[in-house]
């Protein structure tokens, strides 16, 4: 049974799931409910570990942020992080950022593979087809035989190399942020790219939102695919330059699936909606019935580990 006292001596966590709705919660700790009302459910000066809301945004990530002074962990439920790096300067010194490493792997390598093989396929054109009740046969382009560049090589870069791998690729190329050898072959570095596009057929973006990646797929970086290729984004919209792509795309040299898009949500009337040769998805890569067992299962972990005082997973940041 978890702890459901509220004593003042004893820490704050807010969660946004119900604390009997997650199994192996560790004792002592006054456990609170919170995913992103207006109303807070306590104090944030006394929360200690903030689990931030799920795909509420970062205007509701951050809101509690200015008043969470005595807070150690801040646990997001997201693989990234930038829509709580907004508020990191307004927490004191120390406090953990942990991201939701182990979660998200499986749903959004699924997803990617499904952008490729409908986009590949023509599966957009099939379903207009099937509301028209025309019989749109004809050849279209296999994954078969084609090499693919993954364009973020961590946890969930790998679990898209996972799926691809009984589908008969050519070959599958890697670019991280720093090189290393895996068991499947060499990752190699960004400065690496304009060496690596002019040979990729399809290139997946899964790297996170920063500095050195904001803006990363640009006029340049597009111009050094070959014709026809395709992209792939299951990362953060703000990778990706939308008007560069938009010229590409309504040119018909590039075709573009797109789970993530900057602006986000797409405004009614932008003109990505219609261009050609483009599949959008609305950011579902994580929504998917695997993501609150996982999502649970981390937190357990996490908070057993941090009432028991031993180091938390998944740090990537730490502030001050």
């Amino acid at each position: 049974m978890t702890s459901t006292m509220h004593s003042a001596d004893v820490p704050d966590v807010w969660l946004p799931f119900e604390a009997d709705e997650i199994e192996g919660l560790p004792e002592g700790l006054n456990y609170r409910f919170w995913d992103g009302g207006q109303d807070f459910p306590a104090d944030p000066a006394q929360c200690a570990f903030y689990v931030v809301p799920y795909m509420k945004g970062p205007a509701v990530a951050v809101r509690p942020l200015r008043d969470m002074g005595g807070v150690q962990v801040v646990q997001t439920l997201s693989a990234g992080i930038d829509h709580v790096e907004p508020g990191l300067g307004l927490l004191p010194a120390g406090v953990r950022l942990c991201n939701a490493k182990g979660v998200h792997e499986a749903s959004t390598a699924e997803l990617t593979l499904a952008l490729i093989l409908a986009s590949l396929r023509g599966f957009p054109g099939f379903v207009h087809g099937q509301d028209k009740e025309e019989w749109r046969s004809g050849f279209y382009p296999a994954l078969a035989d084609k090499s693919v560049l993954i364009v973020g090589y961590g946890s969930i870069g790998s679990a898209i190399e996972d799926r691809l791998a009984p589908f008969e690729c050519a070959r599958v190329a890697r670019v991280a942020r720093s090189a290393r050898t895996t068991a499947r072959g060499p990752v190699h570095t960004l400065d690496d790219l304009p060496a690596l596009l002019p040979e990729a057929d399809i290139v997946i973006l899964s790297t996170p939102l920063n500095p050195s990646t904001q803006g990363l797929v640009g006029a340049d970086f597009l111009a050094a695919m070959p014709d026809g290729a395709l992209l792939v984004n299951v990362a953060r919209g703000g990778v990706v330059d939308t008007k560069a792509l938009l010229a590409e795309l309504e040119s018909g040299r590039l075709h573009a699936a797109l789970d993530v898009t900057d602006p986000e949500p797409l405004p009614s009337g932008h003109s990505l909606w219609h261009a050609p040769n483009v599949l959008i998805t609305p950011h579902v890569g994580g929504s998917t019935s695997a993501f609150k067992p996982r999502a649970k299962r981390l937190l357990a972990g996490q908070l057993s580990r941090f009432a028991a005082g031993e180091p938390v997973h998944n740090v990537v940041r730490t502030t001050g």
